[in-house]
């Protein structure tokens, strides 16, 4: 696989085996298994074979690694209630590798629009176990979260890759807790025009977030660049991120806010801003 290729551009099997090392790639619950929705088809929905969640076992630079990958041109990669417990039951498995004394670190590549709506508490439910998980498996090794294409991560997998040890993202990828077309929807296009995609990418895009000091690495889209970042937050260790452990520091930067009017990427940046980047 040409290591300059785009990563944004694969599918999520693909970047799952382009992360790790040829011929450790282990498929687990894969399309032959047959795991599927049972919801999709009575919404005339075209079911998955593997319900838009891949997992997979392998190693990376020889250290063991579990990997859930979500598939973003499935359902907006939706979460529901199988893939849902899918990435749960991943997380779950590596901690409990690492109970039994095989260190074992998580890899989460999120693309992904939040709960399916039409599982609703279900695929909430499913969400709520993801968060449960991430938390109990930082305990004992690295859950770093990666976000490259243009789906984004939104909705309760934003929680969910807060959550994470370490994230990733390309300037491509968008991260937030509500969709540009939830925030219009609810407060109106003059607040906020999903359509003006210079305007949503400059407060929730992948280059926003990292100068803002909301993920720890932007890098170009190819396997090489997402690969080699990916490989520098695992060797950092499974240290929680600092954001989680400055929960004053950041209520007292949101209390700053002047939310009598609408805020400018400018101003985001003059809030959250790091110096150093």
């Amino acid at each position: 696989m040409d290591e300059q290729q785009s990563f944004i551009e694969l599918n999520a099997r693909s970047r799952a085996k382009a992360l790790l090392d040829q011929g450790s790639y282990r498929e687990l619950l894969d399309p032959y298994d047959n795991v599927t929705s049972q919801w999709l088809e009575k919404q005339n929905i075209v079911i998955s074979a593997d319900d838009g969640m891949v997992i997979a076992k392998g190693t990376i630079q020889g250290k063991n690694v579990v990997i859930a990958a979500v598939e973003g041109v499935f359902q907006g990669g939706s979460m529901g209630e199988v893939s849902g417990a899918k990435m749960a039951a991943a997380l779950e498995l590596a901690a409990e590798d690492n109970r039994n004394g095989k260190p074992t670190s998580v890899v989460l590549l999120l693309e992904t629009g939040g709960v399916r709506l039409q599982e609703a508490n279900l695929g909430l439910a499913a969400i709520a176990d993801i968060h449960a998980a991430i938390v109990d498996m930082k305990r004992y090794a690295p859950v770093i979260g990666i976000t490259t294409g243009t789906v984004g991560c939104f909705g309760g997998m934003s929680i969910a890759a807060a959550l994470c040890t370490s994230l990733i993202v390309t300037k491509e990828a968008r991260l937030g807790l509500n969709g540009p077309q939830v925030i219009e929807q609810e407060a109106g296009i003059e607040e906020y025009d999903s359509r003006n995609r210079p305007f949503i990418w400059s407060f929730t895009g992948g280059e926003a977030r990292y100068r803002n000091g909301l993920v720890d690495a932007l890098v170009d889209d190819s396997i090489q660049q997402v690969r080699d970042a990916l490989t520098k937050q695992l060797n950092s260790g499974h240290n929680d991120s600092a954001r989680l452990q400055q929960i004053d520091y950041y209520l007292n930067k949101l209390n700053a806010v002047d939310t009598t009017k609408q805020i400018t990427p400018e101003g985001v940046t003059a809030v959250f801003g790091l110096e150093d980047r």
